[in-house]
């Protein structure tokens, strides 16, 4: 190990084009896997070549390979570095990113329940009381609780299944 991190210098050179904030995760990784390639046997040098040209070699190799993983990767690619990255494109700061994709969620699975669950979840949000809905459908008000219960249940089954 201490032969492969002498060479930090080659690493360090290898990684140049790749941001200050994320240069010392990748020199990490390039020395993991080196590391474990050697650990692995997959460290086999040409006799013919001195031994340090070769793990230079070696280890610019393997720079290269995490720098172009590092580049390729979509969070590296798409990254906006802004609280609210909508707000930025409309102009205006809107609801959260996360509670967007959250909303989205919960109405995916809302769809995905029989109707008579859907229509006791949506009243909730409804200017009507639970007591006033249960007047107009000709029932007691703790049939539209029991009803109202089972059907958060169901959709708290539909959104656990749904997020495995």
């Amino acid at each position: 190990m201490q032969a492969i991190l002498a060479e930090r210098d080659i690493v360090r050179a290898t990684l140049a084009g790749i941001p200050q904030r994320d240069r010392s995760d990748v020199e990490q990784a390039v020395f993991i896997g080196a590391w474990s390639a050697v650990r692995r046997g997959r460290f086999r040098p040409d006799p013919r070549v001195e031994p340090r040209v070769a793990l230079r070699a070696w280890l610019r190799g393997i720079s290269w390979r995490q720098a172009s993983k590092y580049f390729e990767a979509a969070y590296t690619r798409r990254v906006i570095l802004h609280a609210e990255p909508l707000g930025l494109l409309r102009g205006v700061v809107g609801p959260s990113l996360d509670a967007q994709i959250e909303a989205r969620d919960l109405l995916r699975a809302i769809e995905r329940l029989e109707p008579r669950h859907q229509e006791i979840l949506l009243t909730v949000d409804a200017p009507e009381t639970l007591a006033a809905y249960a007047a107009q459908r000709g029932m007691s008000q703790g049939t539209a609780a029991s009803r109202l219960r089972i059907a958060r249940a169901m959709l708290a089954l539909k959104l656990r299944r749904w997020r495995r």
